[in-house]
C-alpha cells in the first residue's frame, strides 16, 4: 500500500508534446487574428463545442473499455493468488511423508508466478529463478518457448508419478489436476489480454479529432485577448489529452509502467504466503515502495 501523491511531472510529462502543439496553435491563431483581422477565419464557438461533446463520448467509451481490460487482469491475478495458496494446502493435506516433494512443487509455483509476470512484461522469464528451481528444471525449461507453461508441466509430471506409484488415489489426483487447470486457465487469460491489441485506428481517429478541436477552438476565440484565450485553450486541451493518455496506459496492464497491475508485488506476496505455509525460514520481507506506484 502506498499513500504518496502522483507527482505533477508524471502527469504532464506524457502530454508535453501535445501541449506544445496546443500552445503553438493558440499563439498562431492570435497572431493571425491581430495582424490579418480582415482575412481571419471566423468560426462560431458552437462548432468546437459540438466537437468537444463528441470527443467526450469517444473518451468515455475508450476509458471504459481500457479499465475493463485492466480490471479483468487484476481479477485474474487475484485468482492466481488463491490457486497458488490452495495448491500448497492441498499438497500438505493429501501427501504424507513427502515434505521434499511438497516444497519442490510449491517452489515451482512461486517461480511460475515470477516467470509469468516477467514474460508478460517482455523480460527474461527465467531471471532470478535459480533460487526456486533446480538445475535440472532450468535445463528442461530452456527447451521450452513458453517458460511458465513448462513449469506447470514439471509439476503435473510429478503429480502423475505420484498417481502411478499409488501414493495418491484417483480423487486426490483429480483435485490436484483441477487446481493446475485453473492455474493454466489464468495464464491463458492474462496472455490473451497482453496479446490482444486495442484497435490502433480508434486511438488515431480520437487523437486527430482532439487536434482538430484544439485548432477550431483556438480560431473561435481569436477575438479574445491572449491572456483570456490561452488559459482556456490549454485547460480544455489538457483534460482531453490526459484522459486519452490515461486510457491508453490502462488498456495495456503489463507494460512495466506505473499504471500496471502490480504483478511483481503480488508474486512476492504469494512467495511469502507459501513459504509461511511450508514453515520456511527464508521468508522475504516486504519492502515499502519509495515511489508513487508499486510493480
Amino acid at each position: 500500500m502506498i499513500h504518496k501523491r502522483v507527482p505533477l511531472k508524471y502527469i504532464f510529462f506524457d502530454v508535453k508534446y501535445e501541449m506544445l502543439f496546443v500552445l503553438f496553435i493558440a499563439l498562431l491563431s492570435h497572431f493571425i487574428s491581430t495582424k490579418f483581422i480582415d482575412r481571419s477565419l471566423v468560426i462560431p464557438l458552437a462548432i468546437p463545442a459540438f466537437l468537444g461533446t463528441a470527443i467526450s463520448v469517444l473518451l468515455s467509451f475508450k476509458m471504459s473499455q481500457s479499465y475493463d481490460r485492466w480490471w479483468e487482469a487484476r481479477k485474474v491475478w487475484g485468482a492466481i493468488v488463491n490457486d497458488s495458496r490452495s495448491l500448497t494446502l492441498q499438497l500438505q493435506s493429501f501427501l504424507e511423508n513427502s515434505e521434499v516433494l511438497i516444497k519442490t512443487i510449491s517452489y515451482r509455483q512461486i517461480a511460475w508466478c515470477y516467470s509469468l509476470g516477467q514474460s508478460l512484461r517482455g523480460q527474461d522469464p527465467l531471471l532470478n529463478l535459480d533460487k526456486y528451481l533446480s538445475e535440472d528444471d532450468l535445463k528442461q525449461l530452456e527447451k521450452m518457448s513458453n517458460k511458465p507453461l513448462g513449469i506447470i508441466q514439471l509439476n503435473t509430471r510429478d503429480i502423475k508419478l505420484l498417481k502411478l506409484n499409488k501414493q495418491i488415489d484417483t480423487i486426490t489426483h483429480a483435485h490436484l489436476n483441477s487446481t493446475f487447470v485453473r492455474i493454466c486457465d489464468s495464464m491463458g487469460k492474462v496472455e490473451r489480454i497482453n496479446n490482444t491489441v486495442f484497435p490502433p485506428k480508434y486511438r488515431l481517429i480520437l487523437r486527430w479529432t482532439i487536434f482538430l478541436f484544439v485548432t477550431l477552438f483556438a480560431i473561435s476565440l481569436g477575438n479574445l485577448s491572449l491572456i483570456v484565450a490561452l488559459p482556456l485553450i490549454l485547460f480544455f486541451s489538457l483534460i482531453f489529452f490526459l484522459l486519452e493518455r490515461s486510457a491508453f496506459h490502462l488498456q495495456d496492464p503489463f507494460k512495466n509502467r506505473p499504471s500496471d497491475i502490480a504483478i511483481t508485488t503480488i508474486s512476492q506476496t504469494i512467495e511469502i504466503n507459501i513459504k509461511q505455509l511450508l514453515q520456511d525460514e527464508n521468508i522475504p520481507s516486504v519492502v515499502p515502495s519509495d515511489e508513487y506506484y508499486i510493480l
